[in-house]
């Protein structure tokens, strides 16, 4: 974990250079409430959500700070699939596309 932490701070300043500071001070933010544990890590909930997607591709994720709400992105049968997720609590908050 500790090499993971060593590596993302090393990277953090390369990938938000060519960001507005809006979303620089959102991933700062996104940061720091991974590591006080106030919103749940991807891993997480990709765990509890990514097995209820029966027949689905899972193509990726968006995180949206300050609201902390995990996007998640599906495929299935040429529909993309959205599902909203609290990131504090874990639960299903949303969902588009069948």
């Amino acid at each position: 974990m500790r090499m993971f932490a060593a590596l993302a701070l090393s990277l953090l300043p390369a990938a938000t250079m060519a960001q507005p500071a809006e979303q620089q001070r959102d991933g700062v933010a996104a940061w720091r409430a991974l590591r006080e544990g106030r919103i749940l890590p991807i891993k997480e909930i990709e765990r509890r959500v990514v097995p209820t997607m029966k027949d689905a591709q899972y193509i990726g994720f968006d995180f949206e700070m300050p609201s902390a709400v995990y996007t998640l992105k599906f495929l299935r049968d040429g529909t993309v699939i959205w599902v909203d997720v609290d990131g504090r609590s874990g639960q299903v908050i949303g969902r588009t596309g069948r």
